[in-house]
């Protein structure tokens, strides 16, 4: 039908009558019929208006590899020639926009054409889309969502490809079509049951769904989507005093290749900056996993949270409490009634129970307006009491902490006594005393110190005696009361402008005991036990020092009775005496030796034969030697055994001689 169509096409185009032109035209059309077997026919062309301007698009496609192939485009009777390209862009006002009009493209390579087949279409129906650009996505509960700027405010349909990126394999595409849902001029998709811990390559085309002959969009360019930042950062922090400045060194692992695939970007933020200090660091965009930031000695928020394309992680915060300060002051001045410089911050921490909590702070810098510092004072309240900071900021732009004190506007008494006052150890004459310190909120002042007054019940004066205890202390051991007495026992706090309620309890001391007997004679039974362990440990020692002397062995013997009185009246006689010394040819004695005298026996009187017959007659009842021997004889009989050989002398110690009673120690050594 097409081909019968062309003739009578350029016959109307020549505007040439009769059968001679009818032949030529027909001659022409076999001419370029038999000429086109080696081109191959385009496609219908596509033409719809882009809503971008007042133009038309028209596309359609070509199988050929020649590279200087011209195209005609036909409108009916209006053509457009010598196209370039596979796609033409038309004014509006040169079409029939709302009657059917039929439609083909004609292509010539070389000498050879070939024509599309014709599509009779109404163009103001048919509209084509843009392909979406700038494409947003985020993680969801449910799902991947794809965000894109809307065409118009209707709904379109959309087709979502993707696959799952993996830097070791390629998937296959996978297709999904839904209609979309239109939010603040965004077209908004979600597409569900994917896996958050993988990242993606998603790609998008859309087209309207009021249209009566809509056509896909071209494809989006791919995007990258991460896997989902499901853990905040491990921040880990090291902080360091520099002369009123702390160094904040913050570090943390990187994220893993899923997360990272298109790079992911930290925000740190510090609540010293949002509260207006000078030099306080605000907030601050970076993509390593470290950072450095400087921070004053008040307490302080550093946030931290990781950022790609898909989302933010979950918000790492690290509080920075204030620089603890032992036996903090009280503010003997403060710039609070004076004018501020614009490098000079001051900064308030409502104390509660002795903590200081950075939302309850009060912030006062040179650089508000006058009518805004106004009011900054009047917030602060009195019977309050403050941590007051100091700030200033130094020429390398770091804030510094110059003063840190306690602060009250205004004080008072305080409103409660010490709580959980209890009595315990109670004796006779003394009792220990604990409590808890008033809490911090209820002291409306500085505590000067406690006041403490017992009262004796029974005493008709009811006289009161009170002391003064450290405001620090907690626990107090109460003395010098009276045994078996009851008294009333009181204590409260006491601040600057006076003193508190007073915590009261009643104690009894117990009466005075009595020595007890059992424990004086335990303490006797003890005395002397270790007297006797003593005294025995003692004797050990001295004779381990001091051996005892050996007592010389006599031998016993039986005492012979004398035979009459005269016997026994006997008197000792005394015969002379002849010293000799050792011959010395024979030995040589020491010095000690030679000095020694050795005493012989010299008797006037008879032999010495005749003197033992008669001392042994003497001794002797009876005559009887037997029976009893004599001191003398045994000696003398020992002496005359040992000294048979004079050469044995050399080896004697000590010798005995014994006369008439008489006893001689002679000592030799034998050398």
């Amino acid at each position: 039908m097409i081909l019968l169509d062309f003739p009578l096409y350029l016959m109307e185009t020549l505007k040439c009558r009769g059968s001679l032109c009818g032949f030529v035209v027909v001659f022409m059309f076999l001419t370029t019929v038999s000429k086109g077997s080696a081109c191959h026919a385009p496609s219908t062309p596509q033409c719809f208006e882009t809503k971008a301007d007042e133009f038309y698009i028209c596309e359609w496609s070509m199988n050929t590899t020649e590279s200087d192939v011209m195209f005609d485009l036909y409108f009916k009777k209006n053509r457009f020639r010598n196209i370039k390209t596979t796609w033409s862009k038309i004014h509006r006002d040169k079409l029939n926009l709302f009657t059917p009009v039929d439609l083909w493209v004609e292509a010539h390579v070389g000498n050879s054409s070939c024509t599309s087949t014709k599509k009779s279409v109404i163009l103001s129906n048919t509209v084509k889309y843009e392909a979406p650009q700038k494409m947003s996505v985020s993680w969801l509960k449910s799902g991947l969502k794809l965000q894109w700027k809307a065409v118009e405010q209707n709904s379109a349909l959309a087709e979502v490809r993707f696959r799952r990126h993996d830097e070791h394999r390629t998937e296959l595409w996978e297709n999904r079509t839904t209609n979309t849902t239109v939010e603040s001029s965004m077209y908004h998709v979600i597409v569900p049951n994917l896996s958050k811990h993988s990242a993606y390559q998603v790609q998008i085309r859309h087209r309207s769904t009021k249209a009566h002959n809509p056509l896909w969009s071209n494809w989006s360019p791919v995007v990258m989507v991460p896997a989902e930042l499901e853990q905040m950062p491990g921040v880990t922090v090291t902080t360091t005093l520099i002369n009123g400045t702390r160094k904040v060194m913050l570090a943390w692992k990187p994220m893993p290749h899923a997360v990272s695939v298109t790079g992911v970007n930290y925000t740190m933020n510090n609540t010293q900056s949002s509260r207006g200090c000078p030099c306080a660091e605000r907030t601050q965009h970076f993509k390593w996993n470290k950072y450095t930031t400087y921070i004053s000695y008040s307490a302080a928020n550093i946030s931290v949270i990781a950022r790609n394309t898909a989302g933010y992680s979950p918000l790492a915060i690290i509080q920075v409490p204030a620089v603890p300060a032992a036996d903090l002051k009280s503010c003997d001045k403060t710039l609070l009634n004076e004018k501020l410089n614009k490098q000079t911050c001051l900064e308030l921490y409502d104390l509660q129970d002795g903590d200081s909590r950075s939302e309850n702070v009060i912030t006062l810098t040179g650089r508000k307006k006058k009518k805004e510092r106004e009011q900054i004072r009047e917030s602060i309240k009195d019977y309050v009491r403050y941590l007051y900071f100091e700030h200033t900021c130094d020429g390398d732009r770091k804030p510094r902490t110059v003063k840190r004190c306690l602060f009250y506007k205004k004080e008072g008494v305080p409103l409660r006594e010490p709580q959980d006052f209890t009595p315990s150890s109670e004796t006779d004459h003394s009792v220990d005393l604990s409590w808890k310190a008033i809490p911090s909120v209820d002291q409306r002042g500085f505590l000067t110190h406690y006041s403490l007054c017992r009262v004796k019940i029974s005493s008709q004066e009811e006289h009161k005696d009170c002391q003064n205890i450290s405001a620090s202390l907690i626990n107090h051991r109460l003395e010098n009361l009276t045994p078996g007495t009851k008294y009333n026992i009181s204590l409260a706090g006491v601040t600057r402008v006076g003193e508190g309620p007073r915590a009261t309890i009643t104690i009894n001391t117990q009466p005075k005991k009595p020595v007890n007997v059992l424990w004086s004679l335990l303490f006797l039974f003890g005395f002397f036990f270790i007297s006797t362990v003593c005294t025995f440990i003692l004797k050990r020692i001295k004779n381990k020092i001091f051996p005892p002397v050996p007592t010389p062995v006599i031998p016993d013997f039986t005492p012979c009775q004398p035979e009459s009185q005269q016997m026994l009246e006997r008197k000792e006689e005394v015969h002379e005496l002849t010293l000799h010394q050792l011959h010395p040819e024979r030995k040589s004695l020491p010095e000690d030796a030679e000095e020694t005298p050795v005493f012989r026996g010299k008797w006037d009187d008879g032999t010495d034969e005749d003197a033992e017959d008669e001392r042994g007659d003497s001794r002797m009842p009876g005559g009887s030697s037997d029976e009893c021997l004599s001191t003398d004889q045994a000696l003398r009989s020992s002496r005359e055994g040992e000294m048979t050989d004079m050469d044995q002398v050399d080896n004697e110690i000590a010798m005995l001689i014994y006369r008439n009673g008489l006893v001689f120690d002679v000592k030799t050594d034998s050398t």
